[in-house]
This record gives structure tokens, C-alpha cells and sequence, in this order.
């Protein structure tokens, strides 16, 4: 599997996603969203997490991945998405 996968400086998004040469779409692994909006400052998040789905067979068609391939996709996305609080959108 050719995996490229890099995050932005803001921490909430991947500036480079792609699989065996494909666009890739972190929605495709799973959800993102601020478990925690009120706790958050200005312009910022109180929780921000990714947390995985289970895998779809079109998915892993669509990516020519396995399964072990997706888990190893999905945990990159956890650890790179998944950040807790922030205060630097602007």
C-alpha cells in the first residue's frame, strides 16, 4: 500500500491524503468533530476528535486496500486528527 498522509499546521485537517495514488477523504475512515464546543475559546475547539468507523467493502475497493491496511489508515487519522483543545482557526 502506498500511503501519503500529512497534517496541517492547524492540526484539523490533512493537507495530503491520498492511497495507491488515489484521493483520499478522511470520511471515508471515519468522523471529526469537537466533542466539546463549549469549553472552547474564541476561534478554537474544546475536544476535537476523530474517531473511526467500521470499515465498508466500497471503501476498501475503492482505495484497493485490506482490512489490516484500513486499521493502520484509520489509527494514522486518530492520532493525527485527534487533538484535544485548540485555539488556532482564524
Amino acid at each position: 500500500m502506498e500511503l501519503d498522509l500529512s497534517f496541517g499546521k492547524t492540526l484539523c485537517y490533512a493537507t495530503v491524503f491520498s492511497i495507491n495514488g488515489i484521493d483520499a477523504i478522511s470520511s471515508d475512515f471515519g468522523t471529526k468533530y469537537d466533542r466539546s464546543p463549549g469549553t472552547a475559546d474564541d476561534y478554537g475547539c474544546g475536544d476535537m476528535q476523530f474517531t473511526r468507523v467500521p470499515p465498508k467493502p466500497e471503501v476498501l475497493k475503492k482505495y484497493k486496500i485490506t482490512e489490516e491496511e484500513y486499521a493502520l489508515i484509520a489509527s494514522k487519522l486518530e492520532d493525527g486528527l485527534s487533538f484535544g483543545s485548540c485555539w488556532k482557526c482564524e
